[in-house]
């Protein structure tokens, strides 16, 4: 029996969330990480696009594994802030705790989604819910692909093209919420595609290191 997986990405202030069950995708959009993990009960891997696992200081090797392996694509790959910033208040604050630690500021970008790491590190996760990033995913399904940007129409085509050995992605966009943009509705599918890896022993793991949480500082593709 093929078991279920799904795929989870950011989309604005949300999640989107892509299940497979065989060959079908079904969508779900989530407000907060613990109504992400109630859609996805029951399924055998998550593959979620979010630092899981985080440093006291410095980089996770996760981080500095995929940004070598994407080469010209690496500025893709936010570094994982380190677990002082998820205390702070404001983008301020969180670069003035850097600079306490004798760390780099961190982008307003990567600010950004420190709201969406905290939700899921003040979650107890099961071992199935792992850490992807479609960017990896992409390019471990269609090795022989020089990928162009997400967002470009050249992109979008490459990944579309990629995702047909997983699903039926006509159906499966078709099926897609309004809501949700194409680039984020691809990044869900190769989240997933990278879960059905891990769900069949088969996926590589970059990284590997317990945080001050126990939890894997890891990237799944």
């Amino acid at each position: 029996m093929v078991p279920t997986i799904a795929g989870v990405d950011g989309a604005g202030d949300r999640w989107v969330i892509a299940v497979l069950r065989c060959d079908a995708v079904s969508w779900a959009v989530a407000q907060h990480a613990a109504a992400v993990l109630q859609e996805v009960a029951g399924c055998a891997a998550v593959g979620v696009d979010v630092p899981i696992g985080l440093p006291e200081q410095g980089l996770r090797r996760c981080d500095l594994e995929a940004r070598r392996r994407l080469g010209r694509a690496a500025a893709s790959i936010f570094p994982a802030p380190i677990r002082a910033v998820l205390d702070a208040a404001s983008h301020r604050e969180a670069c003035a705790a850097l600079r306490q630690r004798g760390e780099a500021g961190m982008t307003i970008y990567t600010w950004g989604i420190v709201p969406k790491i905290r939700q899921w590190d003040e979650l107890p996760l099961p071992s199935h819910i792992v850490e992807v990033h479609p960017e990896l995913s992409f390019r471990a399904m269609a090795p022989g692909i020089v990928f162009t940007r997400k967002k470009s129409a050249p992109g979008a085509w490459q990944r579309i093209t990629a995702l047909s050995s997983m699903v039926d992605i006509d159906a499966a966009l078709a099926a897609a919420p309004e809501q949700v943009a194409l680039d984020d509705a691809l990044d869900a599918l190769a989240a997933a595609w990278s879960a059905r890896r891990w769900a069949a022993g088969r996926a590589e793991t970059l990284g590997g290191e317990l945080d001050c949480h126990d939890r894997l500082m890891r990237i799944v593709v």
